[in-house]
């Protein structure tokens, strides 16, 4: 946890706040002593004058209290604020930059944990340590000497009390701390449900699950709430027992008090004192304590951040990344073999094809065939195993990844629009583009229609993952911002399936004839061969292995795979339109 917290918090601040609690404690400290004057001096010898100066003391060094007190939460909930604030756009950076594979291995509904819940218990511990981790052994060391200074007979009382609170408190974290850690683990759990039953809402009530996803959500939720249940039952009874010790520690001290004042041994102003200050030093036992309730959780949430700062990135720009070696847009797959992580067999094996500047490649195959594996290595979403992926002549692990992206423009099988207008999902690649540039992409995207029928045109709002829009109006919407956005390699990858056999025609057309796109590499994935019959060159996988390579005219006649894809769509009603 002091790794996070070294280099993104002040260290003014921190040593502010421990100045300003300081100046606290000792007026803390200072204001029993005055109290016990005021009897012994003041009341004892009805000396009204004394009484009065030393009251406007003790108001002296209250407004002091409070002004030190107010300028220590000033400065430690700015500290541990800030703190906050830098791990979450570390985390947010960090995430950004991680590889698929990162993101499958620890998790949305995690990461979303890591960078809210466990962010914010290391925030509150953090200001619990300005405050009460600074507060308490000052007070402590404090209180016990102005104690032992007032009577230090009456002191041995301690010798009973401490131990007693030690045990108390002892016990009560032996049973707590191991329920706190696990409510991190919990709350990831959680997290999962309820996130998958908000995303997957509709397939739930369609397949008539929601009584399940309900019982699941109830069986997670009732485990946090029964451990959240179990670990504050304990520090609740932890609480009545505190009270007790130090109840029983007034009254000790009232007796054996009230015995050495009879003796002329001790001053009745010197026992109140002593009260006050023996409630000092418990009080400071039980700051200790809850402290150290809370560390072990912000430990964990710690430990988790640690796991997700910590990781090396996989996927990262070369140290000198170099320069494209031709100007002109092209990619190919050099014999590459690529296998996600923990997976047994390749997901690709022997992928070996070029494509050159004006071309459209399509990639047509079977459910699983790996399509989206095959174009998710040209932006370099993942490292390939084996082979290479060039990108304008140079291979893509050796380009900067920023310079990379910028050259390949992707429109992924889920479409996705943030929340905003359309104006601002368009210019999301290209953020000088100019309302002519968006019209333009928009026309070829067949989405100009629909979007001059909405009455705020490009400032029509869009609602978070463009939940306003039909399937075809988003995936419309997402080909057109791809194509704001000047590239080098457009890929399409089976975002054509919402649209119908007339406007998927009329965009294909419209794709072959803009300037842009016979200046680029445009790859399309596709699960209808309607969608890439008029490409100029097909690849056909199977089973992660390339199969077929050529024109629609020459698969039909020399590929079986191709063929038997034809023959299913073609028995299915789907027919390729040509």
């Amino acid at each position: 946890m002091f790794k996070l917290m070294k280099a993104r918090m002040s260290g003014w601040q921190i040593l502010g706040a421990l100045l300003f609690m300081t100046g606290q404690v000792i007026a803390q400290l200072y204001l029993p002593n005055l109290t016990a004057d005021i009897v012994n001096n003041g009341i004892a010898a009805g000396n009204v004058g004394y009484i009065w100066s030393t009251g406007g003391r003790m108001l002296l060094v209250t407004a002091v209290f409070i002004l030190m007190a107010i300028g220590n939460v000033f400065l430690a909930s700015r500290a541990s604020q800030k703190l906050g604030q830098n791990l979450r756009s570390d985390l947010f950076h960090k995430v950004m930059f991680y590889s698929n594979d990162q993101f499958d291995a620890i998790g949305t509904s995690s990461l979303i944990t890591r960078n809210t819940n466990d962010v914010m218990q290391i925030q509150n511990v953090t200001m619990m340590m300005l405050r009460m981790m600074i507060m308490a052994p000052i007070t402590l060391i404090g209180a016990s000497f102005l104690a032992y200074q007032k009577d230090a007979y009456l002191t041995r009382i301690f010798l009973v009390v401490i131990p007693l609170l030690v045990l108390v408190m002892g016990v009560v974290m032996f049973f707590a701390v191991p329920l706190f850690r696990k409510m991190q683990t919990k709350t990831d759990r959680l997290n999962l449900i309820f996130r998958e039953g908000l995303t997957g809402v509709r397939v739930i009530r369609a397949f008539r699950q929601d009584e399940f996803e309900q019982n699941r959500f109830d069986v997670a939720n009732k485990d946090y709430t029964h451990n959240a249940r179990m670990v504050f039952s304990i520090i609740a009874v932890m609480f009545p027992l505190v009270t007790l010790i130090m109840s029983g520690t007034n009254v000790g001290i009232v007796w054996f008090g009230a015995q050495r004042i009879a003796q002329q041994s001790m001053e009745t102003g010197n026992m109140i004192a002593f009260i006050t200050y023996a409630m000092q030093i418990l009080m400071s036992f039980m700051m200790l304590a809850m402290v150290f309730f809370f560390v072990p959780r912000a430990q964990a949430s710690a430990t988790r951040i640690n796991q997700v700062l910590d990781a090396e990135t996989t996927l990262k720009s070369p140290a000198q990344p170099t320069a494209p070696a031709t100007p002109e847009a092209e990619a190919q797959f050099d014999n590459v073999q690529f296998r996600y992580a923990q997976a047994e067999n390749p997901a690709l094996v022997g992928v070996d094809f070029r494509m050159t500047k004006g071309q459209t490649v399509a990639v047509i195959g079977g459910t699983g065939s790996g399509k989206t594996t095959l174009v998710n290595l040209i932006p370099r979403f993942y490292d390939v195993e084996k082979g290479s992926v060039n990108v304008n002549g140079t291979d893509v692990r050796k380009w900067d990844l920023a310079a990379l992206h910028e050259h390949v423009a992707f429109v992924p099988q889920k479409s996705m629009l943030f929340r905003g207008t359309i104006r601002s999902n368009m210019q999301y690649g290209n953020e000088n583009a100019t309302d002519d540039e968006i019209w333009h992409a928009l026309d070829i995207a067949q989405a100009t229609e629909f979007v001059k029928g909405l009455p705020a045109g490009l400032d029509a709002v869009v609602e978070q993952g463009g939940n306003n829009f039909s399937g075809g109006q988003k995936q419309r919407l997402a080909i057109a911002r791809a194509l704001v956005k000047k590239a080098s390699i457009y890929v399409f990858d089976d975002s054509f399936s919402a649209l119908d056999f007339k406007t998927d025609a009329n965009l294909r057309h419209a794709l072959k004839e803009d300037p842009q796109m016979q200046d680029s590499v445009v790859v399309i994935v596709g699960q209808r061969v309607s969608t890439v019959a008029d490409a100029d060159t097909i690849i056909v996988l199977d089973s992660g292995k390339m199969v077929g390579r050529g024109t629609h005219s020459e698969l039909m006649a020399n590929n079986t795979t191709y063929q038997e894809i034809v023959s299913s769509q073609i028995r299915k009603g789907d027919t390729t339109n040509e």
